[in-house]
């Protein structure tokens, strides 16, 4: 094992997900991705790749901000191979600010903010309020009056239904929930597993 490896498995171990009640999914790899990867989704990485990572996470949900770091060590592991897409799934019912953090990431995700607000969320996950939340579309320098609007008239509440109805239809129960490749990945014992789950689904893309 090289010594970037090495120390890349010791990083795994610090961030994969430590189990919780009604946050990890135990759901053998059976199901498959309802709804592909399209232009309303929020992508890292380039169109044309051989393998896409789908993630559907809850901004108030503790693993996903764990496998947070995890996923940006595997486009950097992966870059140039893979392409990463992440869906709403707010767990409502154990979770109450996370339908209204998916929503304030679309109103930034509509200003080409996404990601950026994506990662505010997860740094600042115990202050989902809305006052809180107002507060980071300011410091991504969102266009305010837009995003006030938007967040009045439930402008994205109708993508983040799709997103948790899409979820359902491909067999998630619970955050977070990975596909590799169109295929559910079971994470429940660790972000390692998807890291082995996107090297086998790259060779088997190799001509």
């Amino acid at each position: 094992m090289s010594l970037r490896t090495e120390r890349e498995s010791l990083s795994l171990a610090k961030v994969a997900p430590k189990p919780q009640t009604g946050d990890l999914m135990s759901t053998p790899d059976l199901f498959e991705l309802s709804v592909p990867v399209n232009a309303t989704d929020h992508v890292l990485g380039a169109a044309h790749v051989a393998v896409t990572v789908v993630e559907y996470g809850d901004f108030e949900c503790p693993n996903c901000k764990q496998a947070a770091p995890a996923v940006k060590m595997l486009l950097e592991h992966f870059k140039g191979r893979i392409r990463f897409a992440f869906r709403h799934f707010p767990l409502e019912e154990v979770h109450p600010h996370a339908l209204s953090a998916a929503e304030a990431a679309e109103c930034a995700g509509a200003q080409q903010r996404f990601w950026p607000m994506h990662d505010l969320l997860f740094d600042n996950q115990a202050h989902l309020k809305r006052p809180h939340l107002r507060s980071y579309a300011e410091r991504v320098q969102l266009d305010m009056s837009r995003y006030d609007l938007e967040i009045d008239d439930d402008v994205y509440l109708q993508r983040v239904r799709e997103h948790i109805r899409s979820g359902r239809e491909s067999g998630v129960r619970a955050t977070p929930t990975f596909f590799v490749a169109g295929k559910i990945k079971d994470v429940s014992f660790g972000m390692r597993s998807l890291f082995d789950a996107v090297e086998a689904a790259l060779r088997r893309a190799m001509p």
